[in-house]
């Protein structure tokens, strides 16, 4: 048994040919059917034929609107017989069918097959498969749902829907959320219960059905502009386009509406206008702006501290005479530096992670400002770290600083020239870092578990307990220079 490809673009190549731009209409439905699913209380299913003959389910979509009619996950699925012959008759003449209700499965359903055309051809076929219940008489709102549907349906075989990849599917208002439908000019013929609160919580007083949408919108709005802006929406809907959804602030709600032209099958314009209100929503979004913004001051306070405590350190170390503290006050200016620019970076960022190359980018140029034995080693670069989250990325940045001191500070002694070259790779999910040199290479017996040293006693600190990794320094397979190798499990899922 053969894998079900896990994309839909993938499982559309399977099929027949395709071209890139069908692929591309098949994805925007798929995206934005749960709407027609809903107001149809229909499953939908998406089939494609193979080329060996049988028709095969590439998407599937359940109502929240109703009972489903299809319990079964369908994806992957390969039909013969009836099924395929009726798929293969719409996608052969470009016609609706409408199939005898079929009692056998697990529960009774009518299903209606259409074709979802592009460009003028035929894609795929889209089955709707509706639950039959008892015999009732269904409510105002449910007919109004069924028209809709059957107006979107027509729109979806004349290739006219939908007309562009939906940018926020998730936040996009649901037909549970609020629907209001619009005749040809622009008036409110049926408003479900939850739009009509949406508008009184907007501070509508009056009615909403038999008035023109856009103006009853404008004047609820409290800003002009955005009020203008989500009339000159709904009106561009009943006009034939498609505009994009957008916010309108009440008297106590924030309320999102999203506008779609609708063609009936007499040729008559209308539309419908969903609507929700985000009022929630939109409130936790400003809190976090006012926290993203207070915390990118604090980082960015924070850096100007540290430059000033970094100014304080070198001119003190201006003033020492004595060599060994001379040099101490410098590596503790590198230091505060190097989380100084980490600290400007996230100063600058909308979300709390750095941009690693970035960072060692504006810090490497420090080593030789503070080095005691001149800018003789030139530091290459090799690989890329990407981004890490800011916890990982300040010690990252200190360790790899630290080592690198290291090499230039001790590999080149008398300030005679060398390489010291420092690569990032990944090696599944973790992140390798390798800084080798050419120098003269590690003095004998040299144990890094046991080092004295400043420097690598910090390297160790920040990789063992900061990053969880490991650190190894030991002699290349050349046998010249020295190799250090940083290991971070996990960081190699950075984001690029």
């Amino acid at each position: 048994m053969t894998s079900t490809p896990s994309s839909l673009s993938d499982r559309l190549s399977r099929g027949s040919s395709v071209s890139p731009s069908q692929v591309d209409h098949a994805r925007r439905l798929v995206a934005d059917w749960q709407l027609l699913a809903d107001l149809s209380f229909a499953d939908l299913t998406l089939w494609v034929p193979l080329p060996t003959g049988p028709w095969w389910c590439v998407a599937q979509v359940r109502p929240l609107t109703a009972p489903t009619s299809q319990p079964e996950d369908l994806i992957g699925v390969e039909v013969e017989g009836a099924d395929a012959a009726s798929f293969a008759r719409v996608h052969a003449g470009g016609e609706t069918v409408t199939e005898e209700p079929d009692g056998t499965g697990s529960a009774p359903r009518r299903r209606e097959v259409l074709p979802v055309r592009h460009e003028g051809a035929v894609v795929a076929v889209l089955a709707r498969d509706t639950r039959l219940s008892a015999t009732r008489s269904p409510s105002p709102l449910e007919l109004t749902y069924l028209d809709i549907a059957a107006e979107l349906c027509q729109m979806v075989s004349a290739g006219t829907f939908p007309p562009r990849m939906l940018e926020d599917a998730e936040m996009s208002p649901r037909v549970g959320d609020g629907l209001v439908r619009l005749d040809g000019a622009g008036r409110a013929v049926y408003a479900s219960p939850n739009a009509l609160s949406a508008y009184r919580r907007m501070g509508l007083t009056g009615d909403v059905v038999g008035v023109q949408l856009a103006e009853l919108t404008r004047h609820a709005a409290t800003d002009r502009v955005a009020g203008e802006a989500v009339a000159a929406s709904i009106t561009a809907a009943v006009a034939g386009r498609f505009p994009d959804p957008m916010d309108v602030e009440g008297e106590a709600a924030t309320m999102l509406v999203r506008a779609l032209p609708l063609q009936a099958p007499g040729g008559e314009h209308g539309a419908l206008v969903l609507v929700r209100d985000v009022t929630d929503v939109r409130r936790r979004d400003r809190a976090l702006m006012t926290k993203d913004a207070t915390i990118r001051e604090i980082h960015h306070r924070v850096k100007n501290n540290l430059q000033t405590v970094a100014a304080l350190l070198r001119l003190q170390a201006r003033r020492v005479s004595e060599p060994a503290a001379r040099e101490a006050l410098l590596e503790s200016v590198r230091r505060v530096a190097s989380i100084a620019v980490v600290h400007d970076t996230l100063a600058g960022s909308r979300d709390d992670v750095v941009d690693v190359d970035d960072v060692l980018g504006q810090v490497l140029p420090m080593l030789g400002d503070v080095a005691s034995v001149g800018p003789s080693a030139r530091i290459q670069r090799v690989g890329a770290f990407g981004e890490l989250p800011a916890a990982a990325a300040t010690p990252l940045v200190m360790a790899v600083t630290e080592l690198l001191h290291n090499a230039v500070e001790h590999a080149f002694p008398d300030g005679r020239p060398g390489t010291i070259e420092l690569a990032a790779e990944r090696d599944g999910h973790d992140l390798l870092v390798r800084i080798t040199d050419d120098g003269q290479g590690l003095p004998p017996g040299f144990d890094v578990a046991a080092s004295k040293g400043l420097g690598l006693q910090i390297v160790r600190t920040l990789v063992t307990s900061e990053l969880h990794g490991s650190l190894a320094i030991s002699a290349p397979e050349s046998g010249h220079g020295t190799v250090a190798v940083l290991t971070l499990p996990g960081a190699g899922r950075v984001r690029r």
